[in-house]
């Protein structure tokens, strides 16, 4: 594992202190490595999360979808339009099992959004019989 040092102002270490203080993270490496990861998901939704626990502490800060957006400075569409591109290249190159992996890994299954994705990955499996 390769290891960076990296500058922050004193403020956002503090903050970073407290929530390890309040049990929130069990270190302030798991909250540097959840963090790198977290932003790289949302650069990147294929990205391969390597973080040990990652899902886990994700579900414990209840990050929504809507969050996401939010820390992506968007009102949510722009997620949705990439899911949109990304099931559609998935589709037209009839890779349908990465395309429900994809809708199953971003979306609650009653999301209206997970709805209306799986219903673009019908029309392209329609096409191809």
């Amino acid at each position: 594992m390769a290891k960076d040092t990296v500058r922050y102002p004193d403020e956002i270490v503090e903050q970073i202190d407290e929530l390890v203080d309040d049990g929130m993270f069990e270190s302030k490496s798991e909250f540097y490595r959840f963090s790198a990861e977290y932003v790289l998901t949302l650069i990147n939704p294929d990205h391969e999360v390597e973080t040990f626990n990652f899902d886990e502490i994700k579900s414990e800060i209840d990050i929504s979808e809507e969050d996401h957006a939010k820390a992506l400075g968007t009102d949510g569409g722009t997620f949705f339009l990439d899911s949109v591109i990304t099931v559609r290249k998935h589709g037209l190159r009839g890779d349908y099992e990465a395309a429900e992996r994809y809708i199953d890994t971003h979306y609650d299954p009653t999301d209206q959004e997970c709805i209306i994705l799986e219903e673009l990955l019908g029309t392209y499996r329609d096409r191809s019989t």
